[in-house]
């Protein structure tokens, strides 16, 4: 495996939420510079040496929610 990926979003306690796409693996933390160590820390502790990803991708998502104004 070359690369895995997480999305990163807001965590609704505060803090930010990271969840492996295709593997049981989730950190959080309350920054996102802890929030990157944990997730380095996860991955390796999830996989064998030799079956580590090369690359850890951070989807990183923020989401607006914006009032429409009625028209008059």
């Amino acid at each position: 495996m070359s690369e895995i990926i997480f999305l990163v979003s807001p965590s609704p306690e505060g803090g930010y939420e990271a969840r492996a796409l295709g593997h049981s693996i989730f950190t959080e933390a309350d920054t996102l510079e802890t929030l990157r160590r944990q997730v380095q820390d996860a991955v390796a502790c999830h996989f064998e040496p030799d079956q580590r990803p090369h690359i850890i991708r951070l989807h990183i998502v923020h989401e607006e929610v914006l009032p429409l104004e009625a028209p008059a």
